[in-house]
C-alpha cells in the first residue's frame, strides 16, 4: 500500500483498498474539494474503474445502473453540502427498488458545522429511514484502532447494500475530513515518507476484513408438500410475476408443472415459455373474459404494478400467496393472504418437483387461446400502418433485439407499452427503475448498465448490445447524464427515443378532459429539437420516419458503437387513438372466440 501522508489520506487508502477486497469494481465520483482524498485514491487504484459525473443526481443513477446490471454496489463519492442532497432521488429508487447503493458523502469536521462555514449542512440522517444502515465514520485520526474501524465498517457497508439484514438497498457512510485532504504532510510540505504512523494493512490473501455469508432461506419440506397438494387440487390457478431478481427458469418450470397460466410483467424477465400470457392487461379489460377467469389460487413473485386490469383481477376474495426472499409485502390492494419468506428459485423448483409432471387445464387453454387471438388482432392493427406508433415501437423493438441483448426501459408509457405488446421471448434482459417508478435518472441508469457491459473482465453478465427505450421527457429530464468525463471508459448504448413533445401518459388520464389547462400543465410540450441535443453531447443521431425503418436504424446504431440516439416522432392524439383501436380489436377477437365456443372454460 502507498505510504499515507496524513490521516485523511490514510482513511482514503484503506477505504478504497477494502472496497476492492469486497469485490467492488466500479465507483462514481461527482467532483468536489472535501472528497479530494477519496477522489485521488480511486483515480490511482487500477482495481476499480472510476466514472466521473458533473451532476450528483446523475452520478447516483449511474451507480444504480451499474448495480442493477451487476448486483454489486458502485460507491458514489460526493463532496459536502447540497451535493449530498442531490443524491436523494437515487436513494429513493434504490430503497424502493432494492438496488445496492453505497454513498460515501464527504463532510466538514464537527468544528465547522453550525458555524456558517461554506458547504457545511447537517448531513446526518439526511436520507431519513431509507438507508439500510447509516453511520458517520468519524474524523480520521492517527491511532492504532483506526485501521480496523475503517475496514470493518466498509466491509459491513458493502454487505448491507446487498442485503445483510434485509432487502438490498442504500447504505450511507458520512465521512468528515480535516485538511489537508490531499497527500501532503500536516505541515503542508510534500514528503516522500509520510507522517502517518499506524499500520494500515488488510487481511492476508487480499481477503475482506469481514466476510459475511447469508444462506438462502428455505421452506420446510412438509410445507412445500402440503402446498403442492393444494396446487394439484386447484383447477384455476395463476402464477403472477412482477419485478424480481429471481432467475426465470425455476418460475417457468413451476408454471409448466402446475399447468397454470404465467402472467409475467415484461420487466420481470420471466415472460418466456408456452405458458406465458403476454397481453393480460388487454384481455382483462374485456369484462366478460375477466369474469370468466377469476382464479381460485394465485402464487405471486416480485412486485407488480404495471397493470390496473391485472390488479383488479387479484382482489381480496382471491387466495394469494406471495413468495419473497426478504418478506417484503408489496400489496397496495391489501389482497395477499399468505407470505412465504424463502428463496424464489429454490421454492419454485421444489414445488415443480413435488408436482411431478407437466400439467394442463381447460383454464390454461382459455388463457392461451385468448392471448393468441389478441396477438393476431394486435399485429393486424399495428401492421396496417407504417406511420410510427408507440405500441409498435415497443412490440418491434422487444421482438427484434438479438439474443443476449439488454433493454433498459423508461417509466411512464414506454414500460407500459412494452408490458402490453411485447410477445414472450428468450434471451432479452430487461432493466427498469420500477422502485418509485419515476422518470428521473433514466439516461444515467442506462449508461450505467451499458458501462457494466463494456468490460467483461469485471464479471458483468456477457451478452449482446445494450439498448434503451425512452420517452422524450425521460431523456430531457436527465440530459446531464451525458456529461460523463470525456476520458470515461468506452461505452456503447443505443437510445431509442419516442418523441411526442410532452407527457403522453396524461392523455390517458381523467385530466385530459379538462382542455383548458391540460396542455400547459400536463401535456407540457417542450418543443426541443433532439438532434440539437445530440450534437451538443456529441452523440450519434438518426431520425426514423417510418416503422419499417426502425429495426434497421437500431441495427445500424448498434454497429456504429458509442452513444447513439434513434429519434422517432409520434403524435399524442394519434397515440390515444391507436391504443383504443388495439383494445377494440382485442376485445372483438375475444368475442369471436366466445361465439365459436373456444373461449369458454
Amino acid at each position: 500500500m502507498v505510504q499515507a501522508q496524513n490521516p485523511s489520506h490514510a482513511c482514503a487508502l484503506v477505504i478504497v483498498d477494502e472496497l476492492a477486497r469486497c469485490g467492488v469494481t466500479d465507483a462514481v465520483l461527482a467532483p468536489g474539494s472535501r472528497s479530494a482524498a477519496l477522489a485521488m485514491t480511486l483515480h490511482d487504484d487500477p482495481r476499480i474503474r472510476l466514472h466521473v459525473e458533473i451532476d450528483e443526481r446523475s452520478a447516483g443513477f449511474l451507480a444504480i445502473g451499474l448495480a442493477r446490471a451487476t448486483g454489486r454496489p458502485a460507491p458514489v463519492v460526493v463532496t459536502s453540502g447540497s451535493a449530498v442532497a442531490n443524491l436523494h432521488p437515487a436513494v429513493i429508487e434504490a430503497d424502493t427498488g432494492r438496488v445496492p447503493l453505497l454513498l460515501l458523502t464527504s463532510d466538514r469536521p464537527p468544528e465547522l458545522r453550525h458555524t456558517g462555514a461554506n458547504q457545511a449542512i447537517d448531513q446526518l440522517g439526511i436520507f431519513g429511514r431509507a438507508p439500510r444502515w447509516h453511520v458517520e465514520l468519524g474524523v480520521p485520526e492517527d491511532r492504532a484502532g483506526s485501521n480496523a474501524l475503517w475496514r470493518s465498517t466498509i466491509a459491513r457497508a458493502v454487505a448491507e447494500t446487498r442485503g445483510l439484514s434485509g432487502a438490498a438497498g442504500v447504505v450511507h457512510l458520512n465521512l468528515p475530513f480535516r485538511e489537508p485532504t490531499v497527500p501532503l504532510a500536516d505541515d503542508g510540505r510534500s514528503v516522500l515518507a509520510g507522517p502517518y504512523l499506524n499500520a494500515l494493512e488488510g487481511r492476508t490473501g487480499r481477503r475482506p476484513w469481514l466476510s459475511i455469508d447469508r444462506p438462502a432461506r428455505q421452506l420446510p419440506g412438509e410445507v412445500l408438500q402440503a402446498f403442492a397438494g393444494r396446487m394439484l387440487g386447484t383447477q384455476r390457478g395463476l402464477l403472477v410475476v412482477g419485478s424480481t431478481d429471481a432467475p426465470p427458469g425455476p418460475i417457468v418450470a413451476l408454471a409448466r408443472a402446475a399447468g397454470w397460466p404465467l402472467l409475467a410483467e415484461a420487466t420481470s424477465g420471466v415472460r418466456t415459455g408456452e405458458d406465458a400470457i403476454a397481453h393480460a392487461p388487454l384481455l382483462l379489460g374485456h369484462e366478460g373474459f375477466a369474469r370468466g377467469v377469476t382464479p381460485d389460487l394465485v402464487v405471486r413473485v416480485g412486485r407488480t404494478g404495471l397493470s390496473r386490469e391485472v390488479e383488479s383481477l387479484l382482489g381480496p376474495g382471491v387466495p394469494q400467496v406471495l413468495l419473497d426472499p426478504e418478506g417484503s409485502v408489496d400489496d397496495p390492494g391489501r389482497s395477499i393472504s399468505e407470505v412465504w419468506v424463502a428463496d424464489v428459485a429454490t421454492t419454485c423448483l421444489a414445488l415443480a418437483d413435488a408436482l411431478a409432471m407437466p400439467g394442463g387445464s381447460i383454464y390454461l387453454d382459455r388463457w392461451r387461446a385468448a392471448d393468441t387471438a389478441a396477438r393476431g388482432a394486435i399485429d393486424r392493427v399495428l401492421d396496417a400502418d407504417d406511420a410510427p406508433s408507440e405500441p409498435r415501437i415497443a412490440r418491434d423493438l422487444g421482438a427484434h433485439l438479438p439474443y443476449g441483448s439488454t433493454l433498459v426501459v423508461a417509466s411512464s408509457m414506454p414500460v407500459r407499452d412494452l408490458d402490453r405488446f411485447m410477445a414472450p421471448r428468450e434471451g432479452l434482459r430487461l432493466v427498469a427503475n420500477r422502485g418509485a417508478s419515476g422518470i428521473d435518472g433514466f439516461v444515467s441508469t442506462a449508461l450505467g448498465v451499458a458501462l457494466s457491459a463494456s468490460d467483461p473482465s469485471i464479471g458483468a453478465p456477457p451478452g449482446g448490445p445494450v439498448v434503451a427505450l425512452a420517452g422524450d421527457l425521460s431523456l430531457l429530464h436527465d440530459g446531464n447524464g451525458f456529461l460523463l468525463s470525456p476520458d470515461a471508459p468506452s461505452v456503447d448504448l443505443t437510445l431509442v427515443v419516442v418523441d411526442n413533445d410532452g407527457g403522453g401518459i396524461f392523455s390517458f388520464l381523467p385530466q385530459a378532459e379538462f382542455t383548458g389547462s391540460f396542455e400547459r400543465v400536463f401535456g407540457t410540450p417542450h418543443r426541443r429539437d433532439l438532434a440539437t441535443l445530440a450534437r451538443f453531447h456529441d452523440l450519434g443521431y438518426t431520425s426514423v420516419e417510418t416503422m419499417s425503418a426502425l429495426t434497421g436504424a437500431v441495427d445500424a446504431a448498434i454497429a456504429a458503437g458509442g452513444i447513439q440516439l434513434v429519434h422517432v416522432r409520434t403524435d399524442r392524439v394519434a397515440n390515444v387513438a391507436v391504443h383504443r383501436d388495439l383494445t377494440a380489436a382485442v376485445h372483438a377477437a375475444i368475442d369471436g372466440l366466445d361465439a365459436r365456443g373456444l373461449g369458454t372454460g
